[in-house]
């Protein structure tokens, strides 16, 4: 049996205002000729289909048509989707009777009183397989538990182990997803936030237990194992989705077994559609360096390649009051997607630590800190923040990630 493992393609992500809805697309064309060339019985995708709980109509129009079209590329192929913390719990679940019609199972929520829901007993024409299709857990969606880092950790853990006492036959082999942060992931900061506070959703790769044969994990956007285990791995994103991920080594994951065994596991790469450029690699640079920098970029002619993101680190002591007007000035006959200018300290010791110097970044900070630092300045600088505002902080950010609002 093959299975194939992907993640995180957060359709209809706009990248610093420029549309990708054409990358988006080139992936999944590419993906269906990945699925055929390799002949996969099984695609199981952990998670964040969409960017933001209210996807544009062309995002779901997108997820729709490839299901339809690898269908007929395939017809034996099956399908497992669970969400993640960006996507909508209700918006995943009100597609399900559609999709069922395309061997396409979805899992939008965990119900708590109903774990058999998560079981999917997948009939494939190379045997059975038993999937747990986790989605992402919220604190709400659990048995109750104390408002700490162990608390959640073994609320996740009993919702698998209910999940696994569903299983009706332990002599089929079983693949578990799961949407969170397992401890010791590299996590790329830029773009995939924690919902949850407190470090509430790293938690330990133990929490999955002994029963599965394959942990397929979404989430962290980096290609990488669990704990050094072969068999618990994240798949990460199909493409970057920040100029911190532009050396990831993106990619599908191919699972192949012989009954409960894993044979091989074997990366597909993905074709990189669009380049990501960060002028200077490394640090920031004079203005005169920086307009020397773009005039000596190469790039396709406009219409040869899709146009590459170009990001730009400039010295935060350069003092040239007409700086935006010269760098407008060397790009004006450069074919890019234009993505900025990111200010850089040299202050800070740390030459790729950006400063940030307008309020608009504020929402690189983590809210969690914000209500910290507001606590401290407000009402008690001694005292650390009490777990009761920290949990009604988590209730309020479920709540405008379901809306859409984060």
């Amino acid at each position: 049996m093959k299975v194939v493992h992907t993640s995180d393609w957060h359709l209809g992500q706009q990248f610093y205002e420029h549309n990708r809805y054409d990358e988006h697309q080139a992936f999944l064309n590419w993906l269906i000729e990945e699925l055929v060339e390799v002949d996969a019985d099984l695609l199981v995708v952990s998670g964040d289909i969409y960017h933001t709980a209210t996807p544009p109509a062309t995002a779901e129009q997108q997820l729709y048509a490839f299901i339809k079209l690898v269908k007929a590329a395939s017809p034996h192929l099956h399908i497992v989707i669970i969400a993640g913390n960006h996507d909508s719990a209700n918006r995943i679940e009100t597609a399900k009777p559609l999709l069922q019609q395309f061997d396409t199972h979805v899992v939008g929520k965990y119900d708590k009183h109903a774990p058999e829901e998560v079981v999917k007993l997948i009939n494939t024409r190379c045997g059975a397989v038993q999937v747990i299709a986790m989605p992402f857990l919220r604190s709400a969606d659990m048995t109750q538990v104390d408002v700490d880092d162990s608390g959640y950790a073994q609320a996740v853990q009993q919702a698998y182990q209910s999940a696994y006492e569903q299983i009706s036959d332990q002599s089929l082999p079983v693949i578990t997803l799961g949407h969170l942060h397992a401890k010791g992931g590299d996590i790329s900061t830029d773009s995939e936030r924690n919902i949850t506070i407190g470090g509430f959703d790293s938690i330990h790769a133990d929490v999955f237990g002994d029963t599965p044969d394959y942990v397929a994990l979404g989430h962290l956007h980096k290609a990488q194992k669990v704990a050094n285990n072969e068999a618990i791995r994240y798949s990460g994103t199909p493409f970057p989705m920040s100029f911190s991920e532009r050396n990831y080594k993106h990619q599908i994951l191919l699972v192949e077994f012989s009954g409960k065994q894993i044979t091989e596991i074997t990366p597909r790469y993905v074709p990189r559609h669009k380049e990501v450029i960060l002028l200077p690699e490394k640090g920031g640079a004079t203005l005169e360096a920086l307009c020397q920098a773009i005039k000596d970029l190469e790039l396709p002619a406009e219409g040869a390649a899709p146009k590459p993101y170009l990001r730009l680190r400039l010295n935060a002591n350069e003092t040239d009051s007409q700086f935006r007007h010269k760098i407008e000035q060397a790009l004006a006959d450069k074919c890019v997607h234009f993505c900025g200018i990111e200010r850089v300290s040299q202050a800070t010791g740390n030459e790729n630590t950006p400063l940030f110097e307008d309020l608009s970044k504020v929402n690189n900070l983590a809210p969690l800190t914000l209500l910290e630092l507001a606590y401290k300045e407000q009402i008690d600088k001694e005292s650390a923040l009490p777990q009761e505002l920290q949990a009604c902080l988590e209730t309020v950010l479920v709540a405008l990630n379901e809306q859409g609002e984060l």
